[in-house]
């Protein structure tokens, strides 16, 4: 229905947007939509229509031997989030009506919680191709809304008026940042999120003010970072690749320990604590020697820069499931 065929001269059928179409794609990318944040995001332009954008802006260029305005691609986090909420707008609605709820009176306390996911995409290389030289893997970093509720006062309890059904489904899971870099490649995966992990970070402190259903509501996200594998894990916390003797991301067994102790096993450290190891890494207080500093970080070797939630990792899973 959306598309009209148009038969060319040369007998073959080729697809011509209409113009509803095309003004319909307008509005489902980022930088359609106008909102604002109280208070003002730290260290984030106030202006809202902002398309995709270069993944490195905001870096200075010191990547040698990659042409670096190719290296990445992404939309401004809050602008993103922005228009993933109007994509919802009719089931926001929807959620509202069907408990019952004032519409009109519901403008602020929405609360919103956000999956990232981030993963390698293996190999994209040319194979006859004369681009320009990028590294030959890419990955990708994206977010799903996974619900929104709504609470009127601190005293009640929140009442969820969206909930994703197909949390793990690709028609779920917005790209917000796609890079050419090879996923253990610390540093650049480190400048190129940067600038997403910093926007992340601004809104925490703020409210989202934005037009649903003809009503200004306000909007406070919560982001929960547990849509990454464990490699991806240790890449963001700063450890040693999977094969080294500390296992786990959150506490300081080595294998041969989890092999024995199949059991006891409990979360010992923090995000915050990797970053105090990295220090310890970096600067060798003490003046030991290699081995001798490795135990006392355990496994910390870089600097972690996306904080995760300390949810069970997948090294706790299989000790309980006794595979180890």
């Amino acid at each position: 229905k959306m598309y009209r065929t148009v038969k060319a001269t040369s007998g073959r059928q080729i697809f011509q947007p209409l113009h509803t179409l095309r003004s319909a794609e307008k509005e489902l990318l980022p930088g359609f939509h106008q909102y604002e944040w109280q208070p003002a995001l730290k260290n984030v332009s106030s202006s809202w229509n902002v398309g995709i954008i270069d993944g490195l802006s905001g870096w200075t260029s010191s990547v040698d031997d990659v042409p670096a305005d190719t290296i990445s691609r992404r939309f401004r986090y809050d602008v993103a989030l922005v228009s993933a909420l109007k994509d919802l707008e009719e089931d926001i609605m929807d959620g509202l009506r069907e408990r019952g709820l004032d519409d009109s009176a519901c403008t602020s306390g929405f609360t919103v919680v956000v999956k990232e996911s981030c993963d390698g995409m293996g190999d994209v290389s040319e194979k006859h191709g004369s681009g320009p030289a990028v590294p030959e893997k890419a990955v990708r970093f994206s977010f799903t809304i996974m619900s929104i509720n709504i609470r009127f006062d601190e005293e009640e309890d929140a009442v969820t008026i969206f909930q994703e059904q197909k949390p793990n489904s690709e028609l779920s899971c917005r790209p917000l940042c796609l890079m050419f870099v090879d996923e253990s490649d610390h540093e650049t995966l480190t400048a190129i999120l940067g600038p997403v992990v910093a926007e992340r970070k601004a809104m925490l402190d703020s409210r989202l003010i934005l037009s649903i259903g003809g009503m200004q509501r306000s909007f406070r996200f919560f982001f929960r970072g547990t849509g990454y594998d464990e490699k991806m894990v240790r890449e963001m916390e700063g450890l040693e690749a999977s094969g080294s003797t500390y296992v786990c991301t959150l506490c300081d067994s080595t294998r041969a320990e989890a092999a024995e102790n199949m059991v006891l096993h409990s979360i010992t450290r923090s995000h915050s604590e990797n970053l105090e190891r990295y220090e310890i890494w970096r600067t060798n207080p003490f003046s030991e020697s290699a081995d001798e500093l490795r135990d006392r970080v355990k496994g910390v070797s870089a600097k972690p820069f996306m904080e995760t939630q300390p949810t069970l990792d997948a090294l706790h899973c299989d000790i309980g499931n006794a595979t180890e």
